[in-house]
């Protein structure tokens, strides 16, 4: 299946960038873009396209609005949006998960990065740049009510959530843990299902606010 991308930037030569790197993939084709966020809201209703690639300063409707218009929890038939920004502020970062985003990046995170937010928006993941995700990740914690310590998950199930804590992806945890990637998505899927949130950043934080993922390095996927 082909995965139909619609990229939202100001910026022509951020646009060209993107399609050059998306274009140039077999799973996925850049549908349209948008040099501001009304036309971006628009074209997306429109197209329907699989992810929308959301700067967040956009005129007329900002990356923020249109992620709310699009993925919030009022959009009547959700679109995966992946916001893709310079701005490395928390506001902005916690807002747009808030609001339904399923990625956050920053540009300077290559394309690499952006390659897989688009692969982990269409398989229900969310991925964030690596240099925000512990920050992010502890201002949630702090506005979050406490882990619930009932919650019974399996040792497995417990391990995989402080593995996704640390910011591993599902290939790296599955070989951490010697399982398959599809074995770690369906632990995850049980976790979700176990402590009520919709995706692995709520994973991540119920982890951190429960104590399974203390302060230090990460451990290294083998």
């Amino acid at each position: 299946m082909t995965i139909r991308i619609l990229i939202a930037d100001d910026q022509e030569g951020i646009r060209d960038a993107f399609r050059m790197v998306l274009d140039a993939q077999p799973d996925m084709t850049v549908v349209a873009e948008a040099a501001d966020g009304r036309s971006a809201l628009d074209q997306a209703r429109h197209l329907r396209p699989d992810v929308v690639l959301a700067d967040i300063r956009m005129p007329v409707l900002d990356g923020l609005e249109l992620t709310r218009a699009l993925a919030g929890p009022g959009a009547a038939d959700p679109v995966r949006v992946v916001v893709v920004t310079t701005f490395d502020l928390d506001e902005y970062v916690y807002t747009a998960l808030r609001d339904g985003a399923c990625g956050y990046l920053l540009k300077r995170s290559g394309p690499t990065l952006l390659v897989e937010a688009v692969r982990a928006a269409m398989s229900g993941d969310t991925l964030i740049s690596p240099q925000i995700t512990v920050r992010l990740l502890r201002r949630m914690i702090a506005a979050e009510q406490p882990a619930n310590e009932g919650t019974r998950l399996s040792d497995r199930e417990r391990e995989v959530a402080r593995l996704v804590a640390h910011g591993l992806t599902n290939a790296e945890i599955g070989a951490e843990l010697f399982i398959s990637a599809g074995t770690v998505k369906n632990h995850l899927a049980n976790i979700r299902g176990k402590i009520g949130v919709p995706n692995r950043v709520g994973v991540a934080a119920w982890a951190w606010s429960a104590g399974l993922a203390p302060s230090g390095p990460a451990p290294e996927a083998t």
